[in-house]
């Protein structure tokens, strides 16, 4: 009696029968083919997750380059210790480093992008399991003959396909990976800078307080005098502009300030009672001597994660396109071992394979797109190269500018302003200036301070920019979208 076909049933299969045969030597081939899918699915099934969810390498990363804890809450008792160590944090002036380590903590942004590495995890699991089997169960009649046929089937192309898949998705996961570390010490740059601006921001609010008291002396006096008859009107109204000029740097100093540290607010992931924190009185001292990096591209293409990236895409899309190769004619594989009962006749045994036939689409489109994806890859990877030993050139210029300018500051301007200041104050003393050039002069000195303040701000932003440079550029890390083919990812294809 022929075997009938049934609608709706997977198109890639493993049939078997549900229950043991008895031992006739004809049976022996299904057995062995029975027994080699129960291997190969339990074999599948042992894919199991890691303990750690691959954060080990990321944490890693973060310890390495920058010395600090990383934590991924992922229980209660992993937000609680979080919220105690941050909570030990803001007790004090958040310093540079402190600012930094709470980010790394408390950012959810960052908690998220952990939480993408467990995705990707699942998707490497899921890909070294096989689909689970299928059970069938069909009676037919003709007239007084009652047949019945069982059948268990497995996804033969899935099995086949395996270990190429299992390779593809094993990529994207360092490829999570690499991204969520470099997603760390992205966060890391960035709050360094935020620090910076909002520490120089208040800084500078607090000078320009000084020059808007000192604006506001010297109106108030030439008001007075001038009704005392000693101010003409063109003096007076200079002393009020430029107290109105100072009220105006000041209002804006204070909108900076206020903007800095909402920033640097986000960045840490402070709301409500925690957004008061305390920062410094001001900011670190310039360094003594810049750092010397004399093979700095080198240094740069070794280290850079989004150049691991890059040559991460490369390889994976070179395995996807020899995986779409291999399987350009197995979209659709039957392989199948069925056993019919009837009441009327003997039971019968038998084999079937089927196969799709090229002779409509020869998979030609889908292998010239997976070449296409290799070399779109590959030219990225280059590019990313080339900008990767131009973008540190660009940085470590600007910091090594940023430093002289700096110094040039701390050791030239100031203290020029300050000796002049000293020499003025002599004089005044001697009655020899009246007190609007005292005032004008410690309008000048301030300004030069201020000055002082926002190149050092500029150099520890170009120290933060280096070292961002010296790891890459956030997003060129991430996981590309490369596609698995249909056959390979789920046995399944159209027919």
């Amino acid at each position: 009696m022929t075997r009938r076909s049934r609608p709706g049933r997977p198109p890639s299969h493993v049939r078997a029968p549900t229950r043991k045969p008895t031992s006739q030597p004809s049976r022996a081939p299904g057995l062995r083919l029975l027994a080699a899918a129960l291997a190969a699915a339990i074999l599948g099934g042992c894919v199991s997750f890691s303990a750690d969810g691959g954060f080990a390498p990321v944490e890693q990363a973060a310890r390495d380059r920058l010395g600090m804890d990383l934590h991924w809450a992922r229980s209660d008792a992993d937000r609680e210790a979080i919220s105690g160590r941050v909570a030990q944090l803001l007790a004090s002036p958040l310093s540079m480093d402190d600012a930094v380590q709470l980010a790394l903590l408390n950012n959810r942004r960052l908690q998220a992008a952990f939480a993408e590495l467990g995705i990707a995890e699942a998707e490497l699991v899921q890909a070294g399991r096989l689909r689970n089997p299928g059970f069938s169960f069909g009676r037919f009649t003709r007239g007084d003959e009652v047949e019945l046929e069982r059948g268990l089937h497995f996804d033969l192309a899935r099995l086949l396909a395996m270990p190429l898949v299992r390779q593809v998705e094993t990529r994207r996961f360092e490829q999570a990976q690499a991204a969520a570390a470099l997603q760390v010490l992205s966060l890391a740059a960035e709050t360094r800078r935020a620090w910076v601006r909002a520490v120089a921001a208040e800084e500078s609010v607090r000078y320009g307080a000084q020059v808007m008291k000192s604006a506001q002396a010297s109106a108030e006096l030439a008001r007075r005098m001038a009704q005392a008859g000693n101010f003409n009107a063109l003096q007076r109204a200079r002393e009020q502009s430029f107290y109105a000029d100072a009220a105006l740097g000041f209002a804006r100093a204070q909108q900076a300030q206020r903007a800095a540290r909402e920033r640097l607010t986000r960045l840490l992931g402070l709301w409500g009672a925690q957004a008061s924190f305390s920062l410094p009185p001001r900011l670190p001292d310039l360094p003594a001597s810049p750092k010397e990096l004399p093979d700095i591209e080198r240094t740069a293409l070794e280290s850079r994660l989004d150049v691991l990236g890059a040559r991460l895409a490369v390889e994976q899309s070179a395995r996807n396109l020899g995986l779409t190769r291999a399987t350009r004619f197995v979209n659709v594989l039957e392989l199948g071992y069925a056993q019919e009962r009837s009441n009327e006749a003997p039971t019968r045994r038998g084999w079937e394979v089927g196969f799709e036939l090229p002779i409509f689409d020869w998979s030609t489109a889908r292998v010239a797109r997976a070449e296409g994806v290799y070399m779109r890859e590959f030219n990225r990877a280059a590019q990313t190269a080339i900008d990767a030993r131009s973008e540190v050139r660009e940085a470590y210029g600007a910091y090594r500018s940023a430093w002289d300018i700096a110094r040039h500051h701390r050791e030239e301007i100031v203290p020029l302003r300050q000796r002049i200041a000293e020499e003025n104050l002599l004089r005044y003393n001697g009655m020899l200036i009246g007190v609007f050039e005292l005032l004008a002069d410690a309008r000048v000195q301030i300004a030069s301070v201020n000055a002082a303040i926002d190149a050092l701000r500029d150099f520890w932003i170009a120290q933060a920019d280096l070292d961002m440079a010296m790891v890459g550029r956030p997003g060129l890390a991430a996981p590309m979208a490369v596609a698995v083919p249909a056959a390979a990812a789920s046995g399944a294809a159209p027919h």
